[in-house]
């Protein structure tokens, strides 16, 4: 999981300097073009033409600053801040995971067949449940909202996981 992480993060931050590679491209071979460009952007979002114009030349008047701009404006995206650090990710995506994945191991070191079974699933709805209730702090959502939504989705991939090993004959039950 936390290689997967990482690959995504990685992946994520090459796509974007690679835009950001062909943006700085495109203008310094047609500045003119990229600053037509621009100041359309500005009047869709209802700036009048004429002043669209001006704003976008002198936005373009700076190579950094024309860059920066296109990248938010055109691309999406902060130049500054490519997706994020993938060693970070997969560091704190292995640390998640190993520490999750004891929640449902401790029942069966201390319990047997369906009791170990039945406390291992109740300690992980539990587990989910405060884990999507905990994060709302930085969503700003409801404790109550985001702790069943991670509920949810942990059940719908345990009930995936279980419909897989059943088809595998290989599910426990």
């Amino acid at each position: 999981m936390a290689m997967g992480e990482w690959i995504s993060v990685q992946s994520s931050r090459e796509l974007h300097q690679h835009e950001l590679r062909i943006e700085r491209s495109h203008l310094e071979e047609e500045p003119r073009r990229e600053q037509v460009e621009l100041a359309l952007v500005y009047e869709q979002r209802g700036i009048h033409p004429s002043q669209a114009k001006r704003v976008a030349a002198a936005l373009m008047a700076d190579p950094h600053t024309a860059l920066d701009t296109h990248a938010r404006e055109e691309l999406g995206i902060d130049p500054h801040e490519l997706a994020g650090s993938p060693w970070l990710a997969a560091g704190t995506s292995f640390a998640l995971f190993a520490v999750g994945a004891i929640i449902p191991v401790i029942p069966f070191v201390f319990l047997a067949g369906h009791t170990a079974a039945a406390v291992a699933a109740t300690a992980s709805m539990v587990g989910l449940f405060v884990i999507g209730a905990a994060i709302t702090p930085l969503t700003g959502r409801s404790i109550w909202r985001s702790g069943f939504r991670q509920l949810a989705f942990g059940l719908a991939a345990g009930r995936g996981d279980l419909s897989v090993g059943t088809l595998f004959g290989v599910a426990v039950g």
